[in-house]
């Protein structure tokens, strides 16, 4: 496994100018297509792209992302592609072994090939779209990907980078390959808690409980900032969909049409399975034991390119796989294979026609083909139908095992027995309370406690989800509210109630009178003045609120003591942690921790009567991927926050190298409420603007919206666009 030099040949041709790339002739043939091809920029900088065919359309829509930001446009392939250490250096070179171990560019080549001739045509439209940019923009200089493929989009079919992969802990994958497999063993992602939540929020409302009689939904997603762009695709072919696409990708992700709306939200269903294999070595090959016999491992040579010193170097790695999977890890001598989706052509299919449904019958017909690992689905229509499905590609798997964890794999016992088809998956439809949320948690209060889905009917592994507080907060305010209208969902997204400390501060409060009741010197004035703004805080959000600061500042600190006494192996939600915290810390430590918190906000900011705005800031001044931050340079206040508090409107915020206060960097991100009358009407956020170039109207022309949880109109109609157009144009113009 040492390295070795690439030739030179390799490596001056990835610095040559990316211009000399194209064919001429390829370069004339891009430009005829793009003369069927028109962008419209309104005076928010969204592109309304719009082409003859569907795969028109797709050439245009990449062309208008790379416009708005190449960088992140190269940024999703170069992790899809597995070559981050290309251009970031050896310490990514596990994380393009993990993708190597799941995505094979070969295999890739091939169903593109074997695609339907639709299926072809978009994607050659992608890459043409996306290439033609590059061939009209000289000045742009990529890091490493001078050519797009069209066969690339296999790689990444869900609209959410890596999908299932993410979850498999690089730590694991590096320990294993690395050769150190006796400490191989990281517990999933999803089960450190101590890291900020991402996910997303997605309601929907039904006529009945709807002031205008037609049903709306609410578009939420949570990632980290300007993850993906807004942006309406037409074409002649009737094609006409909305929303935020993840960029580099050439559907709508979570959007609407003139006829229904979808919103996924990251799902816990469990959709992939561990397995213990067995594995024995003779004369330098491995086998593993199924069915009471040996199988020879599979085996794969790679060779990871990696930059060190200016040096284009490469690591070589042998992969192995049984018939479950590849080979991830290690657990007590035995290894850790993954078995989990993988259908690209379906997932890219059903990722694309979902856009095109008119109603709940086609769109339910489209998830039949069960492409989508990593999601549940919020969905409405103008015929006034709201839905929700629990996941959707879902194994049908045998009774007796416990599926959270690894299971053996030394038998056909444990193999899956085939898809469970989509009538069989958890899911609600025209819900008696009028009302479908969904952030992330359990189905089984997706619609109240009267109307959702009742748990007994189903495998447990189909919904494995636990409740969390944005969950909590949805469904009291969902069902408080008899109608809505698209202002009062917008007031809904944004309830600023944190339900996170309905226990927490409660238990901070006795405790501390506990303490001030006994034989004791009186408390410091300050820490008695600071349980008083505590005692009297209603939980609510707001920018001048000091008791917000107060308590988010401590609560943090004192879920940080009882996370660091839960038993090893002991996972724990968020409501079980506090609760758990609660238990396991003595009155003493709570108040100590307060006092902590007094000291800490005095030293930052000169006082501890901080208001949550002076704190908790948006800003935003370079556009790049990994953006700075600075106390100095102007910021806005923000007076949402982090969703593991219960903030249906999420801002994830830390503080970086040289600040002190508070900076989001994850959380809400694009924003859709959405009615479906006989004219759909929309509005609509995005995370500071249109455009990732700093100085340019459309970096951060909707910040002060977006701080203050309001929205702006979408223009659907081509009447409606044409009277708010701030250029139009055809690509390469």
């Amino acid at each position: 496994m040492r390295p070795f030099l690439l030739i030179s040949l390799v490596f001056c041709s990835a610095s040559a100018s990316h211009a000399q790339a194209f064919k001429p002739a390829e370069v004339a043939r891009w430009r005829q297509q793009a003369q069927q091809v028109r962008i419209v920029r309104d005076t928010w900088g969204v592109p309304h792209v719009s082409g003859k065919t569907d795969a028109d359309a797709v050439f245009g829509l990449l062309y208008a992302q790379c416009e708005d930001d190449f960088a992140r446009v190269e940024d999703n392939y170069l992790e899809a592609l597995g070559r981050r250490a290309e251009v970031e250096g050896e310490a990514a070179l596990y994380t393009d072994l993990r993708a190597r171990l799941f995505m094979d560019t070969t295999r890739a080549i091939a169903v593109y090939k074997q695609s339907p001739a639709w299926m072809k045509q978009l994607l050659d439209g992608f890459a043409a779209g996306t290439n033609y940019y590059l061939a009209t923009h000289p000045t742009v200089q990529p890091r490493l990907l001078r050519r797009f493929q069209p066969w690339m989009p296999l790689l990444f079919s869900e609209g959410s980078i890596g999908g299932n992969v993410s979850v498999v802990p690089v730590e694991r994958i590096k320990a294993f390959y690395s050769q150190q497999k006796t400490t191989s063993w990281q517990r999933p992602d999803f089960d450190k808690f101590d890291r900020e939540p991402t996910g997303s929020n997605g309601f929907a409302i039904a006529p009945g409980k709807s002031a205008s009689g037609h049903a709306l939904l609410l578009i939420n997603p949570h990632t980290s900032f300007y993850f993906r762009s807004e942006v309406q695709m037409t074409s002649q072919a009737g094609l006409n969909a909305y929303g935020a696409v993840t960029w580099g990708q050439f559907f709508i992700y979570q959007g609407f049409n003139a006829s229904c709306g979808w919103m996924h939200t990251s799902s816990q269903a469990d959709s992939m399975d561990e397995y213990l294999e067995t594995v024995t070595q003779q004369d330098g090959k491995y086998t593993y034991r199924y069915n009471g016999q040996p199988r020879p491992m599979q085996t794969e040579e790679v060779s990871l390119a990696y930059r060190k010193d200016g040096q284009l170097l490469r690591r070589k790695f042998t992969i192995y796989r049984t018939s479950h999977g590849p080979v991830v890890g290690e657990l007590n001598g035995k290894w850790v294979t993954v078995k989990m989706m993988d259908t690209p052509l379906a997932a890219l299919e059903q990722s694309y026609l979902r856009t095109k449904a008119t109603d709940y019958a086609s769109f339910q017909k489209v998830m039949a083909l069960n492409g989508n690992a990593t999601n549940n689905t919020v969905f409405a229509d103008k015929t006034g139908t709201i839905a929700y499905w629990h996941g959707n590609f879902m194994p049908r798997r045998p009774a007796g095992y416990d599926w959270s964890r690894p299971v053996e794999g030394r038998s056909d016992s444990t193999e899956w027995r085939g898809l469970h088809p989509v009538s069989e998956l958890v899911q609600v439809k025209n819900p008696a309370s009028g009302f479908i949320q969904n952030c992330n948690a359990t189905p089984y209060t997706v619609a109240g406690p009267a109307s959702s889905p009742d748990p007994a009917k189903y495998p447990t592994y189909m919904a494995p989800d636990a409740e969390n507080y944005r969950g909590i907060n949805a469904v009291r305010v969902l069902s408080r509210k008899q109608s809505f209208t698209l202002d009062t969902l917008i007031a809904a997204a944004n309830d600023s109630y944190l339900a996170g400390f309905e226990q927490l501060v409660p238990a901070l409060l006795s405790d501390y009178q506990l303490l001030a009741d006994s034989p004791r010197d009186p408390f410091p004035q300050e820490l008695q003045q600071a349980v008083e703004t505590l005692r009297t805080w209603n939980l609510r959000y707001a920018k001048t609120s000091v008791a917000q600061t107060l308590a988010i500042y401590w609560g943090e600190r004192v879920l940080k003591l009882g996370r660091s006494r839960v038993p090893a192996g002991q996972p724990l939600d968020y409501l079980s942690l506090t609760a758990f915290t609660i238990e396991h810390t003595t009155p003493e430590e709570k108040v100590a921790a307060l006092t902590e918190t007094l000291g800490e906000l005095t030293r930052d900011f000169g006082k501890w009567q901080t208001p949550w705005g002076e704190v908790n800031r948006y800003q935003r001044l370079t556009g790049r991927i990994q953006e700075t931050y600075d106390d100095k340079q102007p910021s806005l206040p923000v007076a949402f926050t982090s969703s593991a508090w219960g903030s249906l409107a999420a801002f994830g915020a830390k503080t970086y190298p040289g600040t002190t206060r508070r900076y989001g960097y994850v959380g809400n991100s694009f924003v859709a409420v959405v009615e479906f009358g006989p004219r759909v009407v929309a509005r609509s956020v995005v995370t500071g603007g249109a455009s990732s170039q700093p100085g340019t109207k459309h970096f951060t022309d909707q910040a002060p919206l977006y701080c203050e949880g309001q929205f702006k109109d979408v223009w659907f109609y081509p009447e409606d666009v044409a009277q708010h157009v701030e250029r139009a144009y055809r690509p390469g113009e």
